[in-house]
């Protein structure tokens, strides 16, 4: 299945931006043993984390999306229903950045490198299973009306919060051609 709404479309471009700043997180962890814990740039990270990829873009899914979905798996538009799943996903991936967080105010490098690996891990599968699952079977049940006052949603989201994304997407950007210098 591939993904074909428009809708779909936006959640998964937000998804390459949280990839790169999970990228970004795992080649610097990579590195702690050998040098201090750079405060700013986790600091920065755990800021994307909570306000891009959560506040932002699992905003979306959870106030959005997932409702929309479960309303469709009641009707009986569908043979399962993964929402509960990757609600508890999003919470797992809150608790690592707990733990990274607290590492961080510690200067624990054993905790915050756990955080750390624990999210990466975390978010990669969870972007997996939304691209090639959640969203390709949203696509597939979900009306065009649906559909449209979905992009509604997203799209005052977006204009609310527009220099706020724009901050976080080019962080993200930034973050790519930094790991790519240092490689």
């Amino acid at each position: 299945m591939k993904i074909s709404s428009e809708t779909s479309k936006i959640l998964s471009k937000e998804h390459k931006n949280i990839l790169k700043v999970a990228d970004a997180l795992e080649f610097e962890i990579g590195r702690l043993k050998d040098k201090q814990i750079d405060t700013i740039f986790f600091k920065n990270v755990i800021d994307f984390i909570r306000n891009y990829a959560d506040k932002f873009h699992h905003a979306k899914e959870e106030d959005i999306l997932f409702k929309e979905f479960n309303k469709c798996a009641e009707e009986g538009c569908m043979h399962c229903n993964p929402v509960e799943q990757m609600l508890f996903e999003h919470d797992k991936g809150r608790k690592n950045v707990k733990v990274m967080e607290s590492g961080l105010n510690e200067k624990n490098k054993n905790k915050l490198i756990e955080g750390a690996t624990g999210y990466i891990q975390l978010i990669r599968e969870h972007v997996f299973k939304e691209d090639n699952i959640l969203y390709p079977m949203a696509d597939e049940s979900l009306s065009k009306e649906v559909e449209k006052k979905m992009i509604k949603k997203f799209e005052k989201i977006n204009a609310n919060k527009k220099k706020e994304i724009e901050r976080f997407e080019k962080f993200a950007e930034e973050l790519e051609k930094t790991k790519r210098r240092k490689i």
